[in-house]
């Protein structure tokens, strides 16, 4: 995706679906006659020293210590019909670490466990290693023209990101659902086209959060322990007048499986009303059946000339009242993602700039909001359904609860061939942060300063990529240095090490 995202600032003919984003992996699926091949072989390890790190890494799970990762398949199609069985198969040592500690005091535990008790989202995946076998990105479709209906697991990215995705990215698991979508963009009269309407089942992992029992007992209270549905839409335009522009949306509905009828609302909420005015419902309790929604807007724009690109995704996970109240306060319950990529020439090779930040925390507003409450829920967190995951992952997002971070790349690129540098300033579950008033404390933000380590080459049929990122995390888990005193107030830091390699081989060229 990395690859031909570089080459859409260079040639404006270059056709992918840079807004729908599925696997990692094209084949040429406009052959008329059958067609037969072997899918490249992917190869993900993966290691983390102290604590877990990274994101949008498909089946493997937030763990400690060695990962692996394997995928590869069939792609078979014949007339109309293609299918593509790709399994997945993910192994994670999934040892302990330095969590969330109990020394803090009830009121700040409640208010962790208030965070974590809507969603789903823990610290830890059980207590042993982990392994896990899933179809991963297979499907069976109908293709007709730049249309396909069909049953899937692949994963999706839908929106602009390159890191992030405030809707679908790669950093859960993959889930089973029904779609109907555009394979390309769709070509008409005023531009061109892409839609995707899927249906699928999301799992309750509903693991305890904390890596401590007696917390965990004392204080966790989850949210229904059921799986649910989700109905998700997403639509983007490009102008045939604006080269290079893209503009879009995004919702998604999802819903305990039990509240399900035969309703055409309730099969496809993606339709209901907007606001709560129009949809009658307080979203209260159980007078929405438990119905979760988030909304995005984005846009995207190409400057093949400059060969450079800018890009903003904007959304809401909460109703407002009406229209009034969305338009004298749009910031309530948002999130969003600005970011930009660059191409320079330089002799034989280009220089790569690219950066994206990402927004989560609260807006300001939650003050007078939820006066008394200190905040209410965070980006992909509800009250009445729980998170926005599947097993214990969040299908967007996935640098954690409240969390903002700020990612710049500098890079030399030829073709598939990368070295660079990167560099990351993660802001950790802010939210929580300022709803146990830490600020009013001797505890500082927990921060993450990163800079990592790029390194590609493409040998034959033989694509290296490798990254190894140094993290020096300030005031880990908000926890006070031991020589830390109410006159010199000092912070507990903790520098750790993420290293990953995979290997994808073609089995043609």
């Amino acid at each position: 995706m990395e690859v031909s995202r570089r080459n859409q600032l260079t040639d404006t003919t270059f056709s992918d679906r840079g807004l729908i984003g599925s696997t990692y992996f094209k084949t040429d699926s406009t052959a008329s006659a059958f067609q037969l091949e072997l899918l490249p072989l992917y190869l993900l390890s993966k290691f983390n020293n102290k604590r877990p790190y990274g994101i949008n890494d498909y089946l493997l799970i937030p763990g400690v210590g060695f990962q692996q990762y394997a995928s590869t398949g069939v792609f078979a199609k014949w007339k109309f019909l293609t299918l593509q069985l790709q399994p997945e198969l993910a192994f994670s040592q999934n040892s302990s670490y330095q969590g969330f500690p109990g020394t803090f005091s009830s009121s700040i535990i409640r208010d962790r466990f208030a965070v974590w008790n809507l969603g789903d989202y823990p610290e830890r995946f059980g207590e042993k290693s982990f392994a896990k076998i899933w179809w991963g990105q297979s499907k069976l479709t109908a293709q007709l023209g730049a249309f396909e209906i069909g049953a899937s697991t692949q994963n999706i990215w839908w929106g602009p990101g390159q890191w992030n995705s405030l809707t679908f990215s790669n950093s859960a698991q993959s889930f089973p659902y029904l779609t109907f979508n555009t394979t390309k963009p769709a070509k008409t009269f005023l531009g061109t086209f892409e839609v995707q309407l899927m249906s699928g089942l999301l799992n309750t992992a509903r693991q305890p959060p904390s890596q401590s029992d007696s917390l965990n007992i004392r204080y966790y209270r989850p949210i229904r322990d059921k799986n649910r549905y989700l109905n998700a839409l997403m639509v983007s335009y490009s102008p045939k007048w604006i080269e290079g522009l893209h503009v879009g949306a995004t919702r998604t509905v999802h819903t305990f499986t039990d509240s399900i009828s035969s309703n055409f609302i309730d099969i496809f909420p993606v339709f209901w009303g907007i606001t709560k005015e129009a949809i009658g419902s307080d979203l209260i309790g159980e007078s929405d059946k438990g119905r979760s929604q988030q909304i995005t807007i984005f846009a995207r724009y190409v400057f093949t000339k400059a060969k450079a690109e800018i890009y903003f995704e904007f959304g809401r996970r909460d109703h407002a009242l009406n229209w009034k109240e969305f338009i004298l306060n749009p910031e309530h319950a948002r999130a969003y993602i600005l970011g930009f990529n660059k191409l320079v020439r330089i002799e034989q090779t280009n220089l790569l700039l690219r950066g994206e930040m990402t927004q989560q925390q609260e807006s300001i507003n939650r003050y007078i909001r939820y006066l008394g409450l200190k905040g209410g829920s965070s980006w992909h967190t509800n009250g009445s359904i729980g998170g926005f995951t599947h097993h214990g992952q969040p299908l967007g997002v996935g640098i954690g609860t409240g969390s903002n971070v700020q990612t710049l790349e500098v890079s030399l690129v030829d073709g598939m061939d990368k070295m660079g540098i990167v560099f990351e300033r993660l802001a950790n579950n802010q939210d929580f942060y300022y709803k146990a008033l830490l600020q009013n404390t001797q505890r500082r933000p927990w921060i993450d300063l990163s800079l990592g380590f790029l390194y590609d080459k493409k040998f034959d049929n033989l694509l290296v990529s490798s990254k190894l990122q140094v993290i020096h995390a300030r005031n880990y888990k908000w926890q006070l240095d031991p020589a830390s005193s109410p006159e010199f107030p000092k912070g507990e830091n903790l520098t750790s090490v993420m290293g990953q390699v995979s290997l994808i081989y073609f089995w043609k060229k």
